[in-house]
């Protein structure tokens, strides 16, 4: 749900990734980073009240598109015992010609972390397809890496595509950690093939988070594995961007989502929610980041009474 480094995880983690080099080599301090960035979580979120009405669940194979409705449905594991099936939930708006959403969350919790920030989109009137990366909640695998969550992403958007074939009705939105895959994943869609990519909360990179925890002066910039370099790639991406920082986020630095605006292309709006944190954008004032969404699409938010302006 959120991507945590705190004094104590980012000592903690440098302690770990020295001594994995040390002692493990680089496979070691591949997995410990992967642990430490991710933090997998299979079980339910604590405050998980049940999946949303409506909702259609189902398992996506990342190798080839295929779905099965239950879990029990997976074939058996491939010989090379590589994980590929990640969970789905497809949240279909009431309009049946709604926008969609590829909604990307962050680390820690799973899909059941998120059910209240999905549903608020889905009240706004976007169909909403969240995905678990491998690792996470029903998802197969243990702890996934930065390149399979870009690939569940693609696969994601790949179904979303099939689901919602008119692009012009397609925003890729990634919170926190998913901010930077969406970010990725928005490297890899052409022009014409999505309305725009939607960030909140979401660093600069992982070399950037270090930097700004306490053990900042620590040259380990060198062994970092998994980069999430977002502020290298947003220059890129000619979709229009709306990067959304809450001023009071004290998980991630409401300078990086100011970097990020700075860094990326236009067409791109900023919007920065005065007295928000981590993770409560949309409970703190989410008029404002509804409305240029719902611009993305070519719609007008019905309760601001005049259509905001778009991002093109």
């Amino acid at each position: 749900m959120a991507f945590v480094i705190t004094r104590r995880t980012a000592s903690l983690s440098i302690a770990t990734v020295t001594i994995a080099a040390v002692v493990g080599g680089c496979a070691a301090l591949d997995v410990k980073q992967r642990e430490w960035i991710f933090s997998p979580a299979k079980e339910d979120w604590r405050g998980f009240a049940g999946v949303p009405e409506g909702t259609q669940e189902f398992w996506l194979d990342v190798a080839d598109g295929r779905t099965v409705a239950q879990r029990e449905q997976i074939p058996a594991t491939a010989k090379d015992g590589a994980a590929k099936w990640i969970h789905a939930w497809w949240m279909p708006a009431a309009d049946p010609q709604a926008p969609a959403m590829l909604y990307l969350h962050g680390a820690r919790w799973n899909l059941t972390g998120s059910t209240w920030r999905t549903q608020k989109w889905r009240e706004s009137g976007f169909a909403v397809l969240a995905i678990d990366y491998r690792g996470f909640g029903q998802s197969e695998g243990d702890v996934p890496s930065e390149q399979q969550a870009y690939e569940d992403a693609q696969a994601a958007w790949n179904w979303l595509k099939v689901k919602q074939p008119a692009p012009a009705k397609r925003i890729i939105y990634g919170h926190s950690l998913g901010g930077a895959v969406a970010i990725e994943l928005a490297t890899r869609v052409k022009p014409d093939e999505a309305a725009g990519l939607i960030t909140e909360s979401t660093f600069t990179s992982i070399t950037e988070m270090v930097k700004a925890s306490k053990w900042g002066f620590l040259p380990v910039g060198f062994l970092v594995t998994q980069r999430f370099d977002s502020a290298r790639k947003i220059g890129g991406i000619t979709l229009p961007k709306l990067i959304v920082h809450g001023t009071a986020d004290r998980v991630i630095p409401v300078r990086m989502g100011e970097e990020l605006y700075k860094a990326a292309a236009e067409p791109k709006r900023l919007i920065e929610v005065p007295g928000a944190g981590h993770s409560n954008v949309v409970w703190t004032d989410f008029g404002p980041v509804k409305a240029a969404a719902l611009a993305m699409v070519g719609m007008a938010d019905a309760g601001a009474g005049t259509r905001p302006q778009a991002l093109r």
